[in-house]
């Protein structure tokens, strides 16, 4: 239940931080920030920076537990 928990903060985290850095032009080295398009929205994602984020909120949970 704690991983399921940890997706929403996860989420939040990278959606924020992929869009401050995406939007002043940068790819962020290693979090490689892509810019997409989604049904003519613009959308900045990083994989790394979501999994990442996503494993510390699930340790976090975990030790709540």
């Amino acid at each position: 239940m704690s991983a399921i928990k940890a997706l929403i903060p996860g989420f939040l985290l990278t959606w924020i931080v992929s869009l401050i850095i995406g939007s002043q032009g940068s790819r962020g080295g290693l979090l490689d920030i892509t810019h997409t398009f989604y049904q003519g929205h613009e959308l900045y994602w990083s994989w790394p920076l979501f999994c990442g984020a996503t494993g510390l909120a699930w340790a976090l949970f975990a030790m709540m537990e």
